[in-house]
């Protein structure tokens, strides 16, 4: 396998002197030149940065000398295009030595500005579509004839026709005046006064470039529906040809919706179905819309380019329906959606770092330091802990809401409580704590799934076995009640001494725990195992020196059932 670091070296060499300056603009001409219409990357955006900061201390002619260099290859348009924007005689060795396919020329002209375009009319060996193209753009050989043309010009040149359509400059009497930028100017006003009208143009019409879209020019009275596309800034930058002229540059949101919807969504970069939108201008476009819209990112560095989606009038008599964004702001502007969606955008870095940090740790690239790959692991520990906060943040912002269920299914709230016990008890018995587990009857079923039961047994257990003082054994209690299941917890001393329900609001670091549950603190652990016991049917309160967990019981198995098929 071989890395190319030609341009990573080119870049590392600091240029301080005129020579210097001038080599390494060479050098990064030879390698922008060469290097394919698709690549991307820091490595080349630094190296565009340092073309530009060369140019500036680097003389255009020089430059113009260096791009028109036989031996150098024009072969990327990026590079074409930015060197076309400067200077008019580096623009012009540029175009002059590019070297690039017809698909490459049929994209690159039209973004060309009009002064760089010029320079193409004189070359040679462009295909028919490229040159049908500068044609269509206005870029051809015609122009004003040289001065000592003009003089000798034969007076018999008169141009045949005075209508319409004639493009011959007539011609003026002979005079000792008519040579020379007089006789041009005049000639020019001359020809002025003899074309009164080039074309016949309909009323109302507003004129128009010939490029090449002569199956749009029919623009409907009204418009029904169009596909578009929008910038980051939420305006309008590319929609269907019918519609372009009269919606390309629009903002969306703002004015043009209705209530703040579609503002928030494009801030936050979320989708839009079926958000109300009216939009103002053209009779064809006028009245009110209907909005599907979709955000799109760059494969490569992930950052949003903006909204693709339709607009789409509502059909004949229909009633319109309201936008589920604009309709219920204060559901889908909610505490726990803003929650949610911040842990969606940070959790996107904190995966690339835990990603980044792994490679180095694992020396998937080769070989590493140990003291770089000490300080990888300790980053991938913090990036794992930081995920697994998001993890329980969204768990209850989403529990909260009403979001989120737990799964379904049966589970034996004994052998998962006694389980976890003695888990915890690798722990507790070398500090004389844990807990006396006193069970009323054997099994205890509850209607939710292995994991979700473990998951909220493990938060209380760990949470009350970390705050537990050394030789604090706590009293721990199952049985049956009026088809709950209860587990009763004794509380340590630390959280007894809390007045009714501080201890769910607890601050982080407000409590020492030898144990952590999770990265927040003992109230949120508690505030989330009692989200998650309301989400299965049951409830965690206080009462007086204990917690007590109920969960809806499962009807055991042979109690007051039959087996025997009734009636016959």
């Amino acid at each position: 396998m071989h890395f190319d670091d030609r341009l990573g070296t080119v870049l590392r060499l600091r240029a301080d002197g005129k020579a210097v300056q001038r080599i390494q603009f060479r050098q990064l001409l030879d390698l922008l030149g060469t290097s394919p219409a698709e690549a991307r990357g820091r490595s080349l955006d630094a190296a565009y940065d340092r073309l530009i900061e060369l140019a500036a201390a680097i003389p255009a002619a020089e430059r113009a000398a260096m791009v028109g260099d036989p031996g150098l290859r024009l072969r990327s348009p990026r590079l074409v295009a930015a060197l076309a924007m400067g200077e008019p005689q580096l623009a012009a060795a540029t175009l002059r030595r590019a070297e690039l396919s017809d698909e490459q020329w049929l994209d690159l002209v039209p973004a060309l500005p009009p002064a760089a375009r010029v320079h193409l009319r004189d070359r040679r060996g462009l295909s028919l579509a490229v040159t049908n193209l500068l044609a269509r753009l206005g870029v051809n050989d015609r122009g004003l004839p040289p001065v000592a043309a003009v003089a000798n010009a034969p007076q018999t040149a008169a141009r045949a026709t005075t209508g319409p359509g004639a493009d011959v400059l007539p011609p003026l009497p002979d005079s000792a005046d008519n040579a020379g930028i007089g006789a041009i100017v005049r000639r020019i006003e001359a020809y002025r006064k003899a074309k009164q009208v080039v074309e016949p143009a309909l009323p109302g019409d507003s004129p128009r470039l010939p490029l090449g879209e002569e199956h749009v020019l029919h623009v409907p009275a009204e418009v029904r529906a169009f596909d578009f596309a929008t910038n980051a800034e939420g305006r309008i930058a590319w929609a269907d040809p019918g519609a372009a002229p009269m919606v390309t540059g629009l903002r969306l949101g703002g004015e043009q919706a209705r209530g703040n919807g579609i503002d928030i969504a494009l801030r936050r970069h979320q989708p839009l179905h079926d958000s109300a939108i009216t939009l103002d201008g053209a009779p064809a476009i006028a009245g009110d819309w209907r909005l599907d819209a979709a955000p799109w990112f760059d494969p490569l560095s992930g950052r949003y380019l903006g909204h693709r989606g339709r607009m789409r009038r509502l059909a004949q008599g229909a009633a319109p329906t309201p936008s589920p964004i604009a309709a219920n702001p204060p559901v889908r502007d909610s505490e726990a959606d803003r929650i949610r969606q911040m842990l969606h955008e940070l959790r996107t870095p904190v995966n690339a770092i835990q990603v980044g940090a792994e490679i180095i740790q694992q020396q998937l690239y080769g070989p590493t330091p140990h003291e770089y790959r000490a300080l990888a692991a300790g980053i991938a520990g913090d990036a794992a802990r930081m995920l697994s906060a998001f993890e329980e943040l969204e768990r209850l912002a989403r529990l909260d809401s009403r979001a989120m269920e737990l799964d379904e299914g049966e589970s034996d709230l004994v052998a998962v409580v006694s389980a976890t016990i003695a888990q915890l008890a690798d722990h507790t018995r070398q500090r004389g704590s844990g807990f006396a587990l006193r069970i009323d009857d054997h099994p205890m079923a509850v209607g939710l799934a292995q994991i979700e039961v473990e998951r909220v047994v493990w938060r209380l257990l760990a949470t009350l076995a970390g705050v537990s003082a050394p030789g604090e054994v706590l009293k721990a209690r199952l049985r049956r009640r009026h088809g709950m299941v209860r587990l009763d917890l004794g509380l340590p001393a630390t959280l007894a001494a809390r007045e009714g329900d501080a201890l769910f609001h607890a601050a982080a670091g407000s409590i020492p725990q030898v144990i952590s549950a999770g990265v927040f603190g003992v109230g949120f652990a508690l505030r989330l195992a009692r989200a998650e016991a309301e989400a299965a049917g049951g409830k965690l309160d206080r009462k007086a020196e204990r917690l007590r967990l109920s969960l809806p019981g499962l009807t055991r198995e042979g109690a007051n059932h039959t087996q025997a098929r009734v009636g016959g």
